[in-house]
This record gives structure tokens, sequence and C-alpha cells, in this order.
């Protein structure tokens, strides 16, 4: 496994990996400490409730989410943004189509091939 990306990375030339019904990543920037993925949702798509050791800051850039972690569900569009500690239960249902930006520490292993 590799476990540094390049330096300088064009997002038009990654592929958009399918990871889910609706649900496809690019994979932006990694280190072993740090990884940072951009996630497209088509309207309706379910990111399934789950949990992971690694910690999680999602930033919204586009559509609306309800947005579940630990529970607690909230409605969050662009320019809002959540945080999931390591293994608290978390999932969204994508309302309105769009784009989030999620950083994960560390790494996220399972996302490389």
């Amino acid at each position: 496994m590799k476990t540094r990306s390049k330096t300088f990375i064009s997002g038009e030339e990654l592929p958009w990996e399918p990871c889910g019904p609706g649900v496809r990543r690019r994979i932006m920037g990694y280190d072993p400490h740090l990884m940072v993925v951009r996630v497209a949702f088509d309207k309706d798509a379910v990111g399934a409730t789950h949990t992971h050791y690694h910690s999680q800051v999602t930033q919204i850039e586009s559509g609306r989410y309800e947005v579940t972690i630990g529970g607690e569900s909230r409605v969050l569009g662009p320019g809002d943004g959540y945080y999931v500690p390591a293994d608290e239960p978390h999932g969204l249902h994508c309302l309105e189509a769009g784009v989030v930006l999620d950083i994960f520490s560390p790494l996220r292993a399972d996302f490389l091939k």
C-alpha cells in the first residue's frame, strides 16, 4: 500500500470511484496521519450508518443532507460541517444532490487499493 499521495493533485485527473448506490469518491490526498476525500451524492443516496476508529470532520460543499451522529439528526447544507469522534455511529441521507469533503485521521487504509 502506498503511504503518501502526490504533492500536487489535479481533481480533474482523478477518477470517481463508486462506493455505493448514488455515491462516488475521489481521494484528494493522504499520508499515514491524514486523508482528504471528496464524496459526491445523488439525490436520495444514503451513506449507511457505520462506525470506524478514525476521527472525521466533514465540510459540505453543495447539496443538502440529513446527517445522523450518535442518534442525533440535523439537516445541513453548503458551508455547514460536522465532527464525528472515533467509533461514533454516523450516516446520512442526501436530500439534494451535492458534494462533501471528508477529512479523516489517521488515513482510511481501507479506501486504498
